[in-house]
């Protein structure tokens, strides 16, 4: 079973573990619109999923931000923000915070999505949410990058991130 930490606690994570080379499983989420938006799989374009805890954080609206800024230099990539969110909190913050070069996205209904890719927080105070995280996938499907942060409350590591980004989406002759 994988771990993470909230502020130095140990909290478990549940669902199936994703790793590095495996298949990104096909997971379908909802929209703050309520659509559904299927993320995982192969696209023909490489996808990054962020997963949050919830928008409503300083250090989720910040990374939000970060991404929603770096998707716009790369037509190459679909971003998606993964969080327990209800749908229409996720429309307020994206108009609220000018985000418009991503997708953002709710895995309430079925829990899915966290269940599918190992990042449902099983215990402590945030139980039943998502752990912070990050799946590069490339057009082909397949998981490249994948990070579990460490501590729920800090930001990833955006330089390897976007390392990870920029080779999924490199096409060569």
């Amino acid at each position: 079973m994988a771990t993470t930490n909230l502020k130095g606690n140990l909290v478990n994570l549940t669902g199936t573990d994703v790793n590095v080379g495996d298949t990104a499983p096909v997971v379908t989420v909802v929209g703050k619109d309520l659509s559904e938006i299927q993320v995982g799989g192969e696209k023909g374009k490489a996808q990054v999923i962020v997963v949050v805890p919830s928008l409503d954080t300083a250090v989720c609206a910040a990374e939000t931000r970060r991404f929603n800024e770096e998707s716009s230099k790369n037509e190459l990539v679909e971003t998606t923000v993964v969080s327990m969110d209800l749908p229409f909190a996720m429309g307020r913050f994206c108009t609220t915070e000018g985000i418009e070069n991503l997708t953002v996205a709710s895995d309430f209904r079925n829990k899915d999505f966290a269940n599918a890719y190992g990042v449902l927080i099983a215990d402590g105070a945030l139980a039943g949410v998502t752990a912070r995280a990050i799946f590069v996938i490339n057009a082909s499907g397949v998981v490249t990058y994948k990070e579990i942060c460490a501590e729920i409350t800090e930001e990833p590591n955006y330089d390897a991130a976007l390392a990870a980004i920029s080779d999924a989406t490199n096409v060569s002759c």
